[in-house]
């Protein structure tokens, strides 16, 4: 049975930083599966820094929207993280994709593979209630899905201020 863990929190809360060391040790080699789309220049520089910041050391998968099924091509390949689930849900949503669908596939992915698995999510529910329908379906929609896979995973983390706190066990 393999390990699956689940960092939340807010922007800038060390979520990504403490994701890679947790992936890093259990040991090279280690695969990041990518779900950001750089639709403008800043999110290219973000793109850009995260990746410098991990080096070489990471096989980089790029994949927006398919990420079960790449999780279960990389397994035996290494421990994985999977950067991240809102940008994914965002990419489900403007490609109009079925969410239910395709959380119920990762979270079978994340239950089949051997090799270790770490996620990570953005907490997005705990501010005002946005003014447009899309903002609040993507709210609604990231709290479901972080629902689902917090539960089906073995641990939970939030980030707060660069602290990890565990929620799960």
């Amino acid at each position: 049975m393999s390990f699956s863990l689940l960092i939340t929190g807010g922007a800038r809360s060390g979520k990504s930083s403490f994701a890679e060391k947790r992936t890093l040790s259990f040991g090279s080699p280690v695969i990041y599966i990518a779900t950001a789309k750089a639709y403008d220049m800043e999110m290219e520089k973000r793109i850009q820094i995260h990746m410098q910041r991990r080096g070489n050391e990471w096989l980089t998968i790029n994949e927006p929207i398919a990420i079960a099924d790449k999780l279960l091509c990389s397994d035996g390949k290494g421990a994985c993280l999977v950067e991240c689930l809102t940008l994914w849900l965002s990419n489900l949503m403007f490609a109009e994709k079925d969410i239910m669908e395709a959380t119920s596939s990762l979270i079978e992915a994340i239950g089949i593979r051997r090799d270790p698995v770490i996620l990570v999510t953005n907490e997005v529910g705990g501010g005002i209630v946005p003014e447009n329908e899309l903002a609040r379906r993507f709210r609604d929609e990231a709290g479901r899905l972080n629902q689902m896979v917090a539960e089906a995973v073995d641990e939970v983390y939030t980030c707060i201020s660069g602290i990890p706190l565990k929620l799960k066990p």
